[in-house]
């Protein structure tokens, strides 16, 4: 539409679970959580056949969500990763043979995952992440520091939350910060929804809309630059190693051999994407909820020990991934109901972390609540790698910002993108006062 407004997508009818699922602008106004719910009480496991998608069942419930992930060699990753239309995994596979456009740790299965998955494991494990403290509150007070230097009023997603966990991942990569508008466009190209305002989401555009060949094209071409980007890296670093991820993938070898190209690009990928878009969406989300619930603000503010719980709240309630899928190697039986062999299941975590089984009020954000079973991270053998990464983030942000904030509100609406996959605020406009 002319004033920028989501037209629906064709083919998702209102009233029909099945399609409003899978629709994005659901999520953009969070009305899925009303579809979440209803399934979670009358059809937790549900057989659901969306106009344009291969049918798959619906896991909304929490410890569903936990026994399929705990399974990974009967529910594998590999077959298909996330929900797409026919016509973009079909397009994809004319591409590759397959139905990724890369083979990121989220698209495989072991024993290849594992070993990729090795690589960087003990990078981003705390021990390691705590030489990188410093850093990161460096990082933190100078995008504050921006933040009071604009006169006390900002879009803080796109001041903010937008660049604050990309530079982090380009420093840890060992991208130089001249180069931080190429990896943005780059990685929006790649990984933003069919959202006509979309600045900083992660979600492939076959997600959203189908795949027509003018955006094939254009998806295969930014492809290509990105290899050319990381083909020069990875020269670089294998003639010049350094203390960086990049240095540790492209000096990577499985089995003695060195990695394939395409694994390479693919975890350099995964890594600046999937460590940028996530934080951010937490980061912004969470400070709306405080504004939203000043009673919270004040709480977190006069006990910042609650901070790393509040962190863990942030990432409940916004959920940034709000599903992966899975596909059954084998008959399974479960809610008795039978997951025949070949079945796709998609992982909604967004609902299991809402679950009223496992969240009391889970309606309701608490600084102070436990939150220990959130599954925002996934669980088992795909386990985030950077969840300990984006703790720390969160919490040098919050650190450094609400201890110097005196006053705030909103100074409009916010607006959320549009995309089932990967998603959050792409607008936060606010006005505060900072010491």
């Amino acid at each position: 539409m002319a004033d920028g407004t989501p037209t629906p997508f064709p083919g998702f009818r209102r009233g029909n679970t099945d399609d409003e699922i899978v629709n994005p602008d659901l999520y953009a106004s969070e009305e899925i959580q009303d579809i979440y719910t209803r399934l979670r009480q009358e059809d937790p496991l549900h057989w659901t056949q969306p106009d344009g998608f291969r049918p798959f069942w619906s896991v909304t419930k929490h410890a569903d969500i936990l026994e399929i992930e705990r399974q990974s060699s009967i529910f594998i990753n590999s077959a298909r990763t996330y929900l797409s239309p026919v016509a973009g995994e079909e397009w994809i596979k004319s591409m590759t043979g397959d139905t990724h456009l890369f083979r990121t740790l989220v698209d495989l299965d072991d024993p290849v995952h594992m070993k990729l998955r090795a690589l960087t494991q003990g990078w981003f494990m705390p021990p390691n992440l705590k030489k990188l403290e410093a850093r990161i509150a460096g990082l933190a007070k100078e995008h504050v520091d921006h933040m009071a230097s604009l006169g006390g009023e900002c879009d803080f997603v796109k001041e903010v939350a937008l660049w604050y966990p990309l530079r982090v991942i380009m420093d840890i990569l060992g991208v130089p910060r001249s180069d931080e508008q190429f990896m943005l466009k780059m990685t929006q190209e790649i990984f933003g929804p069919g959202d006509p305002d979309v600045a900083d989401q992660s979600a492939n555009k076959s997600d959203e809309v189908s795949m027509t060949s003018d955006q094939g094209v254009d998806l295969l071409q930014t492809a290509q630059e990105l290899f050319r980007y990381f083909g020069a890296i990875t020269e670089d670093r294998r003639a010049n190693p350094r203390d960086d991820v990049a240095s540790v993938i492209a000096n990577g070898q499985i089995d003695g051999q060195p990695i394939g190209d395409r694994e390479a690009m693919s975890y350099y990928i995964i890594v600046a994407t999937a460590g940028h878009d996530t934080t951010s969406s937490t980061a912004s989300g969470g400070l709306l909820e405080l504004i939203r619930r000043p009673d919270q603000m004040a709480k977190l503010k006069n006990d910042m020990s609650l901070l790393p719980n509040a962190v863990e709240e942030m990432i409940r309630w916004i959920t940034p991934v709000k599903h992966f899928m899975r596909t059954a190697t084998q008959d399974y039986d479960l809610r008795g109901k039978t997951i025949k062999a070949g079945d796709g299941l998609a992982l909604f975590y967004w609902s299991g972390n809402r679950d009223e089984e496992v969240f009391d009020a889970p309606f309701e954000f608490r600084v102070d609540r436990d939150v220990k079973k959130q599954v925002a991270f996934g669980h088992g053998a795909h386990l985030c790698l950077g969840m300990h990464l984006a703790r720390m983030e969160l919490r040098a942000l919050f650190q450094e910002l609400l201890p110097r904030l005196e006053s705030i509100e909103l100074a409009g609406e916010p607006k959320n993108t549009r995309a089932n996959f990967v998603s959050g605020l792409k607008s936060l406009p606010i006005r505060y006062t900072l010491r």
